[in-house]
């Protein structure tokens, strides 16, 4: 397998992993400048060389995937019969630099209803590296050409046609996506705010829309779903930065791609709370 298909394979999987590379080579060594090595948490795919080099090489790059805020390194090997290695020796007689890169899980996000906002916080989430999904139980808002202004997307996006119950996507998501919901109905998103708060590790949850809107729904959620004040609280709405107050979709998109981005550099590890929120995003899709 390639080093490029089994970087891929991790991110299918997410999994956390190091890509390992041979940055630089003097002297003799077992392999040039530019080899590479994928481990993850169980396996590892291709080679730096074989022996002592790639066993340290890979015992670090483990110990990096259990870190919580890993950052690349270099490692620096002699290879001759001076020195003893943690995995025996190497006595090619070059020097060897590798490069350990952490490859991350990265963050996923699940935007319920692609409308006219929708549409435009896709297209800048889509820039991210992150997992995004698309949900609408609209089959016109879901067409590949409505879509294609995501044909280049960074993110790596998963479109869900849900025309019944958009609420079954919930239990589908990875652990800790953080779930955005402006559908076109206000029905559907009460239905996908009870669910949200029954579905375990997910991470944010936020609702678009005016405080009127959340006044009925939070009577709701208590009255008819059963959810006492704290669960409730677990959603944020209205969504976005304090104090954008514009109505145009394509600034509450920014408004709301922000506070998110700002939400995984101040959380990266899962759900953060915060009701009451005041931002631009009270309107609806």
């Amino acid at each position: 397998m390639s080093w490029v298909a089994a970087v891929a394979r991790l991110r299918a999987r997410r999994e956390p992993g190091v890509l390992v590379t041979v940055a630089t080579v003097r002297g003799h060594a077992p392999r040039r400048a530019g080899a590479k090595l994928v481990v993850g948490r169980t396996e590892a795919w291709g080679s730096i060389g074989g022996g002592n080099i790639e066993a340290v090489a890979i015992d670090r790059a483990r110990e990096l995937t259990d870190a919580a805020d890993p950052e690349p390194e270099l490692m620096e090997f002699a290879l001759n019969d001076k020195v003893t290695g943690r995995h025996g020796v190497q006595c090619c007689g070059g020097a060897v630099t590798v490069l350990l890169e952490p490859l991350p899980v990265v963050q996923a996000v699940a935007v319920f209803g692609v409308g006219h906002v929708g549409l435009e916080l896709a297209r800048i989430l889509a820039r991210h590296e992150l997992d995004l999904h698309l949900i609408d139980s609209r089959p016109d808002m879901l067409t590949d050409e409505r879509l294609g202004v995501l044909a280049d997307a960074v993110a790596h996006v998963r479109v869900h046609h849900t025309p019944l119950l958009p609420e079954e996507v919930l239990a589908e998501l990875p652990s800790g996506a953080h779930v955005l919901i402006m559908t076109h109905d206000h029905a559907e998103d009460a239905a996908l705010c009870d669910a949200a708060l029954r579905t375990a590790g997910l991470g944010s949850i936020g609702l678009i829309g005016s405080s009127a809107k959340w006044s009925r729904f939070r009577q709701r959620l208590a009255t008819e779903g059963g959810h006492d004040a704290a669960a409730i609280d677990r959603i944020r709405t209205p969504i976005g930065i304090r104090g954008i107050a514009g109505k145009e979709p394509a600034t509450i998109a920014v408004s709301v791609a922000a506070d998110l981005l700002r939400r995984f550099e101040q959380d990266p590890a899962g759900p953060h709370r915060d009701a009451g929120r005041s931002g631009a995003a009270d309107g609806a899709d």
